[in-house]
């Protein structure tokens, strides 16, 4: 039988049955049709994530973020001078990471109180941009 002859068939269905011709029909719908009725189990197998919110996204206007530099790091900045201001080279906050050997004066805005202590315990002191707190 032609192919042609074979679509004239009955005269609803042109010989392809009475889904297969209508459009997606016979393979269940394009895409992600169905997938909570008949291809509910392959949703569970393949996409176990596939409904709901995952995580979150904060408005960046909300998050402090700081530009940072460690105790660690003080001796190779200074380059042989007493005191070093962080606040000059855009660095925001001192963190208390690393060990300092040398008396330095490190002027930065706000510093972590394990940072603190390590400046204090080498016989230097920070002090902060606008004066208001000093470490000895």
């Amino acid at each position: 039988m032609s192919k042609a002859n074979k679509h004239r068939g009955r005269c609803r269905t042109h010989g392809r049955g009475h889904k297969a011709g209508r459009g997606a029909g016979k393979r269940g719908g394009r895409g992600n049709a169905g997938i909570n009725k008949h291809r509910v189990m392959t949703r569970i197998k393949y996409m176990p994530n596939h409904w709901g919110m995952h995580g979150f996204n904060r408005n960046p206007g909300l998050r402090t973020v700081h530009v940072t530099c460690n105790v660690g790091d003080l001796e190779t900045i200074a380059d042989g001078k007493d005191s070093v201001n962080l606040t000059e080279m855009g660095i925001d906050k001192l963190l208390g990471s690393g060990q300092l050997k040398k008396a330095l004066t490190i002027t930065v805005e706000e510093w972590s109180a394990k940072a603190a202590e390590k400046v204090a315990a080498a016989g230097g002191s920070i002090e902060g941009d606008d004066d208001e707190e000093e470490w000895e």
